[in-house]
């Protein structure tokens, strides 16, 4: 908007000064409008109109203003307008995304998913089912399960397999046959790709103990029970 374009010849500010509006909340408004207009703070609608109205109330009326530069100002207020309501717009749909959001966290909390991750919660008393990312084929891939003293417990020899996902049990028990104690255990799957060694990606089951929903607008955070936190997005399985 043209803030200081009259016929006149006057400033805004000098507009401003010169208005016959008295009254508190017209002289508040225009406080307000010349404080915009000067960049202290944000051009509102209901300020940008205000200018405008004074403007006109102030222009030469043997020389008023160019019916164009009217008619482009009236335009940048419409555009004004309907910013703000499209602001609004997606304020509401923002809205219900969050609680959109929130219903989806808690049918979420104590359900198992299977996710990437080097390390599982296991109750040995249980098999453990996990899969192991090829990408491509080989001649054999192994599992090492290592226990919370970096001690392997366990290694699980899957033989040759081809490009995807690869599943494997462990039934909770180490190399002699023994079942070995509930706990926190780390999983290295390895193979050799073009006579290199080479680490795999594993995906491993974990328990949803809660979930954290972000304020602005971000992705479903999953904390999932002794092992941290992972976005919902990374999730390959959810259960029951």
């Amino acid at each position: 908007m043209s803030v200081t374009s009259t016929t006149s010849g006057l400033s805004l500010n000098e507009i401003l000064a010169n208005s016959s509006v008295k009254t508190n909340t017209t002289t508040d408004g225009l406080g307000s409008a010349t404080k915009a207009a000067s960049g202290n703070q944000e051009l509102g609608k209901d300020a940008f109109l205000q200018l405008l109205v004074t403007q006109l109330k102030n222009q030469n009326p043997l020389e008023p203003q160019d019916n164009g530069e009217f008619v482009a100002q009236l335009a940048q207020f419409s555009s004004l307008e309907g910013i703000t309501t499209l602001n609004e717009t997606v304020s509401g749909i923002a809205g219900n995304y969050n609680s959109s959001q929130a219903l989806q966290a808690s049918s979420l909390v104590g359900r198992s998913v299977i996710a990437p991750g080097d390390k599982a919660v296991v109750d040995t008393s249980k098999s453990l089912n996990g899969t192991v990312v090829v990408p491509t084929s080989v001649s054999s891939v192994a599992v090492k399960i290592v226990d919370k003293d970096g001690k392997t417990v366990r290694t699980i020899d899957l033989g040759s397999q081809k490009a995807g996902n690869s599943a494997f049990i462990w039934d909770g028990k180490n190399d002699a046959g023994t079942t070995v104690e509930s706990g926190t255990y780390t999983f290295a799957a390895s193979t050799t790709i073009d006579g290199k060694a080479t680490s795999l990606i594993t995906n491993l089951p974990a328990t949803v103990s809660s979930v954290t929903i972000s304020q602005t607008g971000g992705e479903l955070m999953l904390n999932l029970a002794g092992l941290g936190s992972i976005a919902l997005s990374k999730v390959q399985t959810i259960g029951m």
